[in-house]
């Protein structure tokens, strides 16, 4: 076994070292609730990245699999006594996998397309223009299904449709606003760019309205989580890299972005995890870091007036934290903008802050375990009486919408910016 291959369970060598397998991680692990398998716990992962690092266990499909049943949701690290990092030692783990293993097929197809952005553009087009080809409208729950299961997306699973024209084709690269107000750059995100455009134009609409300078720079590309959660590091290094070059490329204020995930990878995982391993970049992608901010909590802080901007007519919501945000720190902000907003009832859910299932390609390996995790998370939204269900996520938002159809629910998912832009928007 070369130095290069022990690399990634090197770097974490010593955080392994504080899990005294106390088994605190099984109360609050999502994957757990619903495999019931030691494996599946923080503790059974860390110890299966202990022998794996010693060389002494089988590279297997059942060891590949057992490492892949983790939604790096943070949940485990949030309450570890001795705040061991299960979500970096995972990450490791996995690179540490790929590399000795190789990538599984979907992974590769998944590197191959996220570091592609024009390969992405030509998908989405694709997707949008045979769409009815291959997706049925489901007018009891107003979704999409698939005529017929596909590759690594089976047959029951509700999709969203993808937008005709991506978010950042339809808008300039710089967007002026009033003298002295802040510069913010716009990391918009894959998501949001393909799919839910609806988000990347509320929060454009609300910074306009607060007479900021947007920037949407056309060089940005994934921001790389789909490849970290398969062991991709290369890609997630190569595409850190691209971005950084992108985002740095105009002086701003902030780096902001409306997607929890993104948020995450610039605030904590680029740091954190390609900053280890590439001593040059690490300063770099700190400063990125210590810009980077979420979209609500940027409002806020600007001074966002609600009453002006957001309206509804007599609705009651209830707010779902996504796991980027929890682990930031992040849920006063969007509450307290969700709640200064007339027409606004927010209830609050059990386990609001609990995963919803989706954990990135968790959600393609495991989909059936993904819906168990999900089941509880629908069954709170429904319990709120809530006509809608508000988060800031939009993979959250894929995959709450996904779990309320299944359940048969109407409930709607919405971001929070949608909700604050209303007024000026409509």
């Amino acid at each position: 076994m070369t130095k290069k291959q022990t690399d990634p369970l090197e770097r974490v060598a010593q955080d392994m070292k504080k899990c005294v397998k106390c088994g605190a991680c099984r109360a609050n692990c999502p994957a757990f609730s619903t495999f019931q398998r030691e494996p599946a716990t923080a503790r059974g992962k860390v110890a299966l990245a202990q022998h794996l690092a010693k060389g002494d266990i089988t590279l297997d499909d059942g060891t590949y699999a057992a490492m892949s049943k983790c939604l790096l949701c943070g949940s485990c690290v949030d309450k570890c006594p001795n705040q061991v990092p299960t979500d970096e030692i995972v990450i490791a783990a996995r690179e540490a996998l790929a590399q000795r293993r190789g990538l599984t097929t979907f992974h590769k197809a998944v590197g191959q397309v996220i570091r592609n952005r024009k390969l992405m553009n030509f998908g989405a087009l694709a997707a949008a223009v045979l769409g009815p080809i291959f997706f049925r409208k489901v007018p009891s729950t107003s979704g999409l299904r698939l005529r017929f299961p596909m590759p690594f997306l089976g047959g029951s699973r509700h999709v969203p449709q993808i937008a005709k024209k991506p978010f950042m084709k339809r808008h300039p690269e710089v967007i002026k606003g009033e003298p002295g107000k802040p510069t913010i750059v716009f990391f918009v995100g894959c998501m949001t760019n393909f799919v839910y455009t609806e988000i990347g134009e509320a929060t454009l609409a609300l910074f306009r309205h607060l007479g900021c300078t947007v920037i949407i720079p056309q060089g940005q590309q994934c921001c790389g989580l789909p490849g970290m959660s398969g062991g991709d590091l290369n890609t997630v290094r190569e595409l850190a890299e691209q971005n950084l070059a992108a985002l740095e490329k105009y002086p701003a204020d902030y780096v902001m972005t409306a997607c929890a995930t993104c948020g995450g990878a610039l605030h904590k995982l680029y740091p954190l995890v390609i900053g280890k391993r590439n001593p040059e970049l690490k300063a770099r992608l700190q400063a990125l870091a210590d810009r980077t901010v979420d979209a609500a909590v940027l409002l806020q802080k600007l001074g966002l007036h609600p009453e002006e901007t957001g309206a509804a007519e007599g609705m009651r919501i209830t707010y779902h934290d996504p796991c980027h945000h929890r682990t930031a720190g992040i849920a006063k902000q969007p509450r307290a903008l969700l709640k200064d907003t007339p027409g606004l009832e927010l209830v609050e859910m059990e386990g609001a802050d609990r995963c919803c299932g989706l954990g990135g390609t968790f959600n393609v390996y495991h989909y059936e375990s993904s819906l168990d995790i999900n089941a509880g998370k629908s069954a709170a939204i429904i319990e709120t009486g809530a006509d809608a269900v508000v988060t800031g996520c939009p993979g959250c938002i894929m995959q709450l919408s996904d779990g309320l159809k299944q359940a048969g629910d109407k409930t709607r998912v919405l971001h929070t910016v949608e909700l604050l832009a209303r007024k000026i928007r409509s």
